[in-house]
């Protein structure tokens, strides 16, 4: 059994190795570089458990200040170009011309629609417009957590609106 924890110790950059590769194909699925600058963190930790076996203390310290850092340095500026990317849609950007039902009477004062499912609160864009309770709507532009919408069997009049 020593002889086993003496192979762990020796070969620890293994284990950060592992993690590492982890949460660099966890990242894939919520890209939001969070795990990836956690996975930073691991490979540093390992390349410090191939220079210092044994020395865990330390390769968690460089893990940790490697991973912090690039949380709170790369993180922000990698999400920044992302965003500022052409044709970046953000998840409330992409509800603007989506379909949805309303679930409340909907006036320009406020009211309540359902939209991919949730539900939100809504206005009408255009003052005096009133729909009711069960009429399809669309959405025409997210303000704050209120969506504009107006009726779907309405249309806009030009060529980006509903034409039905």
């Amino acid at each position: 059994m020593g002889e086993f924890w003496r192979w762990v110790t020796e070969h620890s950059w293994v284990g950060w190795l592992a993690a590492s590769a982890v949460l660099a194909c966890a990242e894939m699925l919520t890209l939001e570089f969070t795990l990836l600058m956690l996975a930073s963190g691991a490979l540093a930790g390992g390349i410090t458990a191939a220079i210092l076996p044994g020395a865990w203390l330390i390769q968690v310290l460089v893990a940790v200040a490697v991973a912090g850092v690039m949380l709170t340095v790369l993180r922000p500026t990698l999400l920044k170009k992302v965003r500022d990317a052409p044709g970046y849609r953000s998840l409330l950007d992409q509800l603007v011309g989506s379909e949805g039902t309303a679930t409340q009477k909907v006036t320009s004062d406020g009211g309540e629609v359902k939209v991919r499912g949730e539900i939100w609160e809504a206005r009408t864009m255009t003052p005096g417009v009133t729909i009711e309770a069960g009429e399809s709507i669309e959405v025409y532009q997210v303000d704050s957590t209120t969506l504009v919408v107006y009726p779907a069997s309405q249309g806009l009049g030009w060529s980006g609106g509903a034409a039905r």
